[in-house]
């Protein structure tokens, strides 16, 4: 897949300006026990999310936060804006939040997105 520069930094102008309390073109998702049995490092995602992003981005969908299930985001944006806080949301270090369990999230976050409506067993 060829990533076109100009449309990278559309999707980060997007998730710069896009306000809180928007709300989300995609229903939360919910994964099933079974897939969060058999991936590991998805389950760890999950909880670290629940732990740390939950609050502002429920579920994938908007909250306080924006949506994050309904938009592709390349991970290094996601880790810039989770170190550096960009915008409202504030900045998770290392310490808080280990590089790991950052790799973790956004596995997370990239699951969500790519199974929108994944039913529960």
């Amino acid at each position: 897949m060829r990533v076109v520069p100009g449309a990278v930094v559309a999707v980060m102008l997007s998730a710069l300006v896009e306000g809180c309390g928007s709300q989300s073109a995609r229903p939360p998702n919910e994964i099933s026990t079974t897939k969060l049995r058999s991936d590991p490092r998805l389950a760890e995602g999950q909880r670290t999310f629940m732990q740390y992003c939950n609050q502002c981005h429920v579920t994938g969908g908007g909250g306080v936060g924006p949506s994050l299930n309904d938009k592709w985001m390349p991970s290094f944006f996601i880790r810039l804006k989770v170190r550096h806080g960009i915008g409202s949301m504030p900045h998770f270090s290392d310490r808080v939040v280990s590089d790991a369990q950052l790799d973790d999230v956004i596995g997370y976050v990239g699951y969500l997105h790519q199974h929108p409506r994944e039913p529960r067993p």
